[in-house]
């Protein structure tokens, strides 16, 4: 067996999925004997063993103060969530959806938090008594969250998700400085927290995320650091003592050329004096890193087939039964500016000598449909299996399912 590194590509090498006999192997299952297991295509698999793997990666890496939170958003899918809760130190849920897989999978309540910064009165109201830390994002939730426990006679666990002053630089997504949308603005902070003291919740510490998608250890480390000081400084006016604090995460994944894996080891590092200095100041503190794309994203695979293999003007595109529908970001329209290719491999002859340039392009009417643009690829018939690596978050439930109405995708988890 070896270890998949996509040929003629730039991608990184992948460090989980192995080839045995030309064919890519998922949970050390031959991808063909996946699709007869599932019943059809297209469908995404996620492999148990690379998700523990890379949870004990992180382990060895981060300090063991360090508590590790899974964020369930990047993979809802509750079979995956019931594998990553007993290996890490708690879940951070971004809907009332979340919320329920989370509770039916039976996740401790105590080390569950909610994010986001649209929360209905009804999601507050079911975060309280479900009694799962509130990240709260604006007055409005304080005063949902106050007059509910008046009603109820319950203290729900309040933390402020604080919109810093500064970003996580060259991340893929920022979350955080400037005018945003998520949390409360740090200068603003302050008061919110004089005001905390004479309502019915119980201040539990700070949620302060940067941003996503970071592939620079020096970025993340700098964002961490500031989200520290700052949890420091607000710490004066809060009514209670920290006991939590999310500093978020950011720990990108390589998927497209060029791109390198993080070094961990370096974010690892970092968080030495970090830790000692949250000691310090922060003695009750609980600190927590929150992920979920480096936990799952190179855990997970989508497979379609190749019903249709077309030549336009000398370009062979290879037609399949998936697309955008069920994987919107490999198709790049899920964040990407400038276009570019997730590795794509034709998982069911991944060393077939006979290569060539060609488009792995989805069923759909429309042209953004494009899984693969002008990729080297071995010669793929009809029939073929394709596989797009990179695909353990933010795949399915990222993407418009409903689209032209087409078959949905299945889930396995190997």
């Amino acid at each position: 067996m070896t270890t998949v590194a996509p040929r003629k590509l730039a991608h990184a090498p992948h460090p989980y999925f192995r080839v045995d006999a030309a064919e890519l192997t998922i949970g050390g299952v031959a991808v063909s004997t996946l699709a007869e297991r599932v019943g059809q295509t297209p469908f995404y698999a996620y492999d148990r063993a690379a998700i523990g793997k890379r949870i004990a990666e992180l382990r060895q890496a981060l300090p063991p103060e360090i508590s590790l939170h899974y964020a369930i958003k990047a993979n809802p899918m509750p079979a995956v969530v019931a594998h990553i809760a007993p290996l890490v130190d708690g879940l951070d849920l971004a809907s009332a959806g979340e919320l329920a897989v989370a509770l039916d999978i039976g996740a401790n309540p105590a080390h569950i938090s909610f994010a986001g910064p649209g929360k209905t009165d009804s999601e507050l109201h079911r975060a309280a008594a479900a009694g799962i830390c509130v990240n709260v994002e604006s007055e409005r939730e304080i005063r949902v969250l106050a007059a509910y426990s008046r009603a109820r006679g319950i203290r729900p666990r309040v933390a402020i998700r604080v919109n810093p002053d500064f970003e996580l630089k060259t991340s893929g997504m920022k979350m955080g400085g400037g005018p945003k949308q998520f949390g409360i603005d740090a200068e603003r902070v302050p008061q919110v927290l004089r005001d905390l003291a004479g309502l019915p919740l119980d201040f539990v510490g700070f949620h302060i995320y940067g941003g996503s998608q970071n592939l620079r250890a020096d970025a993340i480390a700098e964002a961490e650091h500031k989200a520290l000081e700052l949890a420091i400084a607000l710490s004066a006016d809060a009514p209670a003592p920290v006991q939590l604090l999310n500093i978020g995460g950011g720990f990108g994944i390589p998927y497209f050329p060029g791109e390198q894996p993080l070094d961990l080891k370096a974010v690892g590092d970092s968080l030495q004096p970090l830790v000692a200095r949250a000691k310090q100041a922060l003695p009750q503190a609980e600190v927590v890193i929150e992920l979920g794309r480096y936990i799952v994203g190179e855990c997970g695979v989508y497979v379609c087939r190749v019903i249709d293999r077309k030549v336009s003007r000398g370009h062979v595109f290879l037609v399949t039964d998936g697309g955008l529908h069920h994987h919107l970001a490999a198709s790049g329209n899920f964040g990407q500016v400038v276009r570019k290719n997730y590795p794509v491999l034709v998982a069911s002859a991944v060393d077939r000598a006979v290569t060539e340039q060609a488009s792995v392009v989805g069923p759909l009417c429309t042209p953004l449909d494009l899984l693969g643009d002008r990729m080297e690829l071995p010669r793929a018939q009809e029939g073929d299996l394709i596989a797009v690596l990179q695909s353990g978050a933010y795949g399915l439930t990222a993407s418009p399912q409903g689209f032209l109405s087409h078959p949905a995708a299945h889930e396995i988890l190997v």
